[in-house]
């Protein structure tokens, strides 16, 4: 890695635990866009309305809310597709993945050959550590004569979080070569450079992620995790609160910082990042 050797493989930040979030990020972007069909926008209208705002933008309470209310309506019809496959995105989001897990697998159960609800259930089996298993749910749900992109990025990366880098990044490239310059593909293939520890190849598929017309904000907070990741924080910083509410951004900006911050690694890098004090005598 660049920038510090405190962020080379063998740092005192542990390559696992940013292995971990990487992939986690990367599941995460590679079936978003399954979520995003007419059929299943968030004014569907089976699922019980909530706050307007995407689940990406909502606060902690805000999801917390969304939560109890689809919660509840999952419990009086537990085989509703779209209520199923929002209550375990929302589960997913506040880190309750055995919980999201139960949902997709009976979400799963009454909706077989539904390939939206086999990908979703393979990001929930993935995300639960049960990674064999999600490669065959996401295998089950592509079709060799009409492949869906989405699938191939999240097959790259399950297979980025089983260590197997090169077929993740061939999957990835052949999305790309289906949907070319998506953003979210770009992404997740600069995510699995960041954990190889090469943060300047990474950095490039980020940026370049980053400059499409289609990226989101998830794509831009990729970017400032791997600007942080290399010791410039400062930048990462203001990458990392654009876009956001005030809220949201310290919230990006503390995981940053937590990621970063065993062995006083934060500190030592942000004052690298700091502009030299003149010496008054």
């Amino acid at each position: 890695m660049t920038a510090s050797k405190i962020f080379s493989p063998r740092s005192s930040i542990s390559r696992s635990s940013v292995a971990h979030a990487a992939i986690l990020i990367c599941l995460a972007m590679a079936v978003s866009g399954c979520n995003t069909t007419k059929r299943d926008t968030i004014t569907t209208g089976s699922i019980p309305k909530t706050s307007s705002a995407p689940l990406d933008n909502m606060d902690a309470a805000q999801l917390a809310e969304t939560e109890r209310t689809i919660g509840g309506a999952y419990v009086k019809d537990p085989k509703n597709r779209d209520i199923g496959l929002r209550y375990a995105t929302v589960l997913g989001m506040t880190g309750k993945h055995a919980q999201a897990l139960a949902v997709m697998q009976q979400v799963a159960i009454a909706n077989p050959s539904d390939r939206q609800v086999l990908a979703a259930y393979g990001k929930a089996q993935a995300a639960a550590g049960q990674l064999e298993q999600a490669l065959g749910t996401i295998g089950r749900a592509q079709t060799p004569d009409h492949p869906d992109w989405r699938l191939m990025s999240a097959e790259g990366a399950v297979l980025d979080q089983l260590g197997r880098s090169e077929e993740a990044r061939q999957k990835y490239r052949s999305a790309l070569q289906t949907q070319p310059n998506e953003p979210s593909i770009m992404s997740n293939l600069g995510m699995s450079y960041v954990l190889s520890g090469d943060l300047k190849t990474a950095e490039t598929y980020m940026r370049n992620a980053a400059q499409q017309p289609a990226a989101d904000s998830r794509v831009r907070q990729n970017l400032a995790l791997v600007v942080g990741l290399q010791g410039r924080f400062s930048e990462a910083e203001t990458i990392a609160r654009k876009e956001l509410s005030q809220q949201q951004a310290n919230t990006n900006v503390t995981y940053l910082r937590s990621m970063l911050s065993q062995q006083n690694s934060w500190a030592k890098l942000a004052d690298k990042d700091k502009p030299a004090k003149s010496v008054v005598n």
